[in-house]
């Protein structure tokens, strides 16, 4: 049974991030009293309410930021990371949801603070977070940028709304930006490389830029030129979400709910799905997101 403040959901989809992919490899270790189970979303419906929960119902069919546990029949999900699944929309779309719409808005908008008018460069522009991202910014009025690496994925990107479309394999996105901006540089950027991309990430924000880094893919290490970043007035944050106490995961999923779920209730923001497996081909699914040759989310149905 659920303990107090929380919720028991029948687990109807998950979705595979690449955390899920760190912690089967050994390098991503649940916060402490988190599920061992992959899964750091899910879409359901809840089967029992913990005592103190008011709000909802058993039945109420749901979506929901997990510490872990989505690949799974069943799991306990404090009462404050659970969100409706938006108007107009199905369950099984919806567990696509959580966790992209909570990193993007907690970084870029909470953190960052990216305004209209602004300009925002995408790493991964083709990802389930570059995806988001992609449609977020736009729907504020602000200018994006991506970075991936094929026609294809790129496409997909303009597709959202991108208007400056970078080749990383073949083109350098530091000039790239400059010259989509007039030389001043973007003004946020959401980075999943980290170290790989440190130095240049620096040269391509514009004077007051921010720097958001939610993943490591490109090392952990790296030299930061600090006068290049005084010069610029520019920060640099670095921000996890799976680790956070339960009361933050709270303000942002709430955040969410008030900023993001009007949007995607209104067709302006939806998830992108590239295919859905079931549960037991999960195995399949990460070699999908290893080979990173998905674009958007690739869901798991129980």
């Amino acid at each position: 049974m659920p303990g107090e403040g929380e919720v028991l959901v029948d687990v109807v989809a998950s979705a595979v991030n690449r955390a899920d992919l760190l912690q089967r490899q050994g390098f991503y270790d649940p916060p402490p009293g988190a599920s061992p189970y992959p899964g750091l979303e899910c879409a359901g419906r809840i089967a029992a309410l913990g005592p103190g929960v008011s709000g909802w119902a058993v039945g109420d069919e749901v979506c929901a930021l997990l510490a872990g546990g989505g690949y799974a029949e069943k799991v306990a999900v404090p009462a404050g990371q659970l969100l409706p699944v938006p108007d107009g929309m199905d369950l099984l779309s919806a567990a696509a949801l959580p966790e992209v719409t909570c990193t993007v808005w907690s970084n870029v908008f909470m953190v960052a603070h990216l305004r209209p008018g602004e300009t925002l460069l995408v790493h991964g522009g083709a990802s389930g977070i570059g995806t988001h991202a992609i449609q977020l910014a736009k729907a504020v009025g602000a200018k994006v940028a991506v970075t991936a690496g094929s026609k294809e994925k790129l496409a997909s990107c303009a597709e959202l709304g991108a208007d400056v479309l970078i080749n990383y394999r073949e083109q350098d996105f530091v000039e790239e930006v400059r010259a989509a901006t007039d030389g001043a540089g973007a003004d946020v950027i959401l980075d999943i490389m980290g170290a790989k991309y440190l130095e240049r990430n620096v040269k391509a924000l514009a004077v007051n830029g921010r720097l958001a880094i939610i993943g490591l893919q490109g090392g952990a290490k790296g030299e930061l030129n600090l006068g290049a970043l005084l010069n610029k007035r520019a920060a640099v944050t670095a921000t996890s979400l799976r680790g956070r106490p339960v009361s933050e995961k709270t303000a942002i999923v709430a955040a969410v709910r008030e900023h993001v779920w009007p949007l995607v209730g209104s067709g302006r923001v939806r998830p992108i799905v590239d295919r859905t497996l079931p549960m037991s081909e999960a195995a399949a699914a990460h070699r999908v997101v290893e080979e990173s040759s998905h674009i958007g989310k690739v869901l798991l149905t129980s």
